[in-house]
């Protein structure tokens, strides 16, 4: 539960569609789907395995790992990336949080009611030039993870998501649902289901394949924490699918919920990080009970968005209760303030800083390109490659557990030879 509340957050529910929309609909999203399955999954497994070997945090269970099977010490810098893509990706994290504490806060006010296409992207607009704004619920929404994370994943995380992210998974449907009866839902399937695959090019490819990761949570070093505490009667191909089955559900419902929103009220698909900070103020403010609606959506939408930041913090806490030999409850305090000092960056480059370009990209473009498109693809090449080539063929069966032949020699011919020259030729291709 902890580890499908980390992959279930604003990956699904703020990133999916954007990306989505950028990226052509329908055949952005079949690669995706294929890109979870065939190179999501495998990695993912790969990572709970070498957390339950290695026993400690992403940087010690690789090193662990490394040392059993005879291998040098320098895999433990392959943790050490999965940690930094896990500290970049939480500073621009943690002000989306802000937002959708920010939008929970305007529906409570009943600031919805009059808005339109035209008037919506406006009050976001607003909210990224106010940079003392921005400051403080980024702030918040550190502090409300912070406090998570003095407890602990079990009595933390695991508290909260078994209550909430069923309450966030019904709304999802329910809205869903509700959208049937609008005149472009079948637009939206159309949009989604229906591929162009002209539309497709290393671009395209290379985000499908950082929206796949991005949203699981692999090479962020979380779910390999997480594989530490995960208790060995514990299935790990069952958890990894069920992990992803969730995460993928919730994905595409929230493809349901948005796109049909923005066909009805004329935005554009394509709107970028906004999308839905645009389209959903309008839809609840049309309806007739949309103040409690709305301020029940972006509470949902937050404790998504902070127990994913658990996950992503987690492992960094881990190390420096590792490697600096520091209390949890230190390593809580030292994170959340280096956190909120760098988010600060982010939070700049919305506003005072947003005309700074480096090749043709702003700030906030590189805040996102580095670790989603970079790192991420990079770290779960590196990990591929270490659980395919360097653990040896009968640790992994003995960790894995595997009831069937086929399945370990399905995840095997995946690990070593599918998903290493796949990554890495989407990598190079999609960045040059």
């Amino acid at each position: 539960m902890a580890a499908a509340g980390f992959a279930v957050g604003l990956g699904n529910i703020w990133r999916f569609p954007y990306v989505t929309g950028e990226n052509g609909g329908a055949a952005f999203v079949l690669v995706y789907l294929l890109f979870v399955l065939v190179i999501g999954v495998p990695i993912l497994m790969a990572e709970l395995m070498l957390g339950r070997q290695g026993r400690s945090s992403a940087s010690g269970s690789m090193a662990n790992v490394a040392a059993t099977e005879g291998a040098g010490s320098a895999w433990r810098w392959v943790g050490g990336l999965n940690l930094l893509t896990a500290f970049l990706i939480t500073m621009v994290y943690a002000v989306v949080a802000g937002w959708v504490l920010q939008y929970w806060v305007l529906a409570l006010g009943n600031e919805f009611v009059g808005l339109d296409a035209v008037t919506s992207p406006d009050v976001f607009a607003d909210v990224l030039a106010d940079f003392r704004g921005l400051l403080f619920y980024t702030v918040v929404a550190l502090l409300l993870t912070c406090m998570i994370l003095y407890f602990g994943v079990t009595s933390g995380v695991e508290r909260v998501v078994r209550v909430l992210m069923p309450l966030l998974l019904a709304l999802l449907v329910a809205l869903a649902i509700a959208n049937l009866f609008s005149g472009e839902f079948m637009r939206t399937l159309d949009y989604l289901f229906t591929p162009d695959f002209g539309k497709l090019d290393a671009t395209t490819l290379l985000a499908a394949l950082a929206q796949a990761f991005f949203s699981i949570g692999v090479a962020m070093a979380g779910m390999m924490t997480y594989g530490a505490y995960l208790p060995t009667d514990v299935s790990i191909a069952g958890s990894a699918f069920a992990i992803v089955a969730v995460d993928t559900l919730v994905a595409l419902l929230a493809g349901l919920v948005i796109f049909p929103l923005v066909f009805q009220f004329g935005l554009d698909p394509a709107g970028g990080a906004g999308l839905i900070f645009e389209t959903l103020p309008v839809a609840f403010g049309a309806l007739p009970a949309g103040q409690w609606l709305g301020s029940l959506f972006f509470l949902l939408l937050a404790v998504a968005a902070i127990t994913s930041m658990v996950g992503l913090m987690e492992p960094l806490v881990a190390w420096c209760e590792e490697g600096l030999s520091l209390s949890r409850e230190l390593g809580v305090v030292l994170v959340g303030i280096s956190l909120w000092t760098c988010a600060s960056i982010s939070i700049l480059s919305y506003n005072r800083w947003s005309e700074w370009q480096l090749l043709g990209r702003g700030l906030s473009d590189w805040l996102d390109f580095i670790p989603n498109q970079l790192f991420l693809p990079l770290g779960a090449l590196l990990i591929a490659l270490f659980a395919g080539w360097v653990v040896s063929a009968r640790t992994s069966r003995r960790e894995l557990a595997m009831r069937g032949r086929f399945g370990y020699w399905l995840w095997m011919v995946l690990i070593r030879f599918v998903v290493p020259p796949a990554v890495l030729t989407i990598l190079v291709v999609g960045v040059l």
